[in-house]
């Protein structure tokens, strides 16, 4: 079936047109250099990539499909005529795996070997033996979503001996190396057992705020906390507060509240803080990545099959 495809500035590639007009022959792409472009474009469109005005919406006729440009927008990009609408929403989660893991791995072991000591020790040319270790086969560690990524760091945690728990609310059975799988009304109750949180649930609704200062409060004095997926997760006035409290041994945030990080935010210079630029993502082939997912759907589309990464419009994942 050839369908019309409208490309939204921006993050759509400029060779994206041809390659979806040889994956599916017939198929009507109009790539749009701006966003009053592509309102005029939507009217008649039958699927779009990027981020849709209110406006462009309203215009829509025939919309069915919209690729999201990223695994979890920003919040508003799920806006209330969105949510209602028919249209079917993907999203690109899955194609930060490895790196994300990776990313979550460093923070771990840098904590586990004190590096959250002794790298500013190192800046201030200072020779201090005796940082706090953490035995990893005798670690808890518990991840707060496991989609994806955080499947892929429970993967890694375990083969260094660290016992994973998870809480997910759709996930029904735990993947490789998670030893026990929970609903998100039990981490409260989870975080007291752990050393290491990690924070791998998108940005929703429900994950607005989670980390705000009572629930710090749950856990382990000795605990660090590791954020890697959405800044809005954890409020960062309580996050310095039970830190400066001795509540939480330390901190590992690649993601904030507000970007960047303002330069005289405490965080920065606080003890047992370590901190990346939102760069826990990043990494080779991620363009590929983003480029064969899009494909897929289109083929997909046209052939009248499911869709790889529906979004729960609701919930914004």
């Amino acid at each position: 079936m050839a369908f019309k495809i409208v490309l939204i500035p921006p993050g759509y590639q400029e060779h994206w047109p041809e390659l979806i007009r040889e994956t599916v022959p017939g198929v009507e792409v109009v790539a749009c250099r701006d966003a009053a472009e592509a309102a005029e474009a939507i009217a008649d469109a039958d699927a779009a990539f990027g981020t849709l005005a209110p406006e462009a919406l309203a215009r829509a006729g025939r919309l069915r499909w919209l690729q999201a440009p990223m695994a979890g927008p920003p919040a508003g990009y799920y806006y209330p005529a969105l949510v209602e609408h028919p249209v079917v929403i993907t999203n690109t989660r899955e194609i930060f795996n490895d790196h994300l893991g990776a990313h979550i791995l460093a923070f771990v072991l840098a904590f586990a070997r004190g590096m959250h000591v002794y790298l500013p020790q190192q800046q201030r040319r200072t020779w201090k033996q005796g940082a706090p270790l953490v035995h990893l086969p005798e670690a808890t560690a518990l991840l707060v979503g496991v989609g994806g990524i955080g499947a892929e760091a429970g993967r890694l945690l375990a083969q260094f001996g660290v016992r994973v728990l998870g809480v997910d609310p759709r996930r029904d059975a735990a993947p490789e190396g998670v030893a026990e799988l929970h609903r998100p009304e039990a981490l409260d109750a989870l975080l007291p057992r752990a050393d290491f949180v990690i924070v791998t649930a998108p940005e929703t609704p429900q994950t607005q705020g989670l980390f705000h200062r009572e629930r710090l409060q749950q856990m382990k004095p000795t605990g660090y906390l590791i954020n890697i997926s959405r800044g809005a997760i954890v409020v960062l006035d309580d996050l310095v507060a039970a830190l400066a409290a001795g509540e939480i041994a330390g901190t590992a945030l690649d993601v904030f509240q507000q970007e960047p990080l303002p330069a005289d935010h405490p965080l920065w210079t606080m003890p047992g803080v370590l901190l990346t630029p939102h760069v826990g993502g990043e990494g080779p082939y991620l363009q590929d990545r983003r480029t064969e997912l899009l494909l897929d759907n289109c083929r997909r589309f046209a052939a009248g099959q499911p869709l790889r990464n529906v979004v729960d419009k609701q919930n914004w994942f």
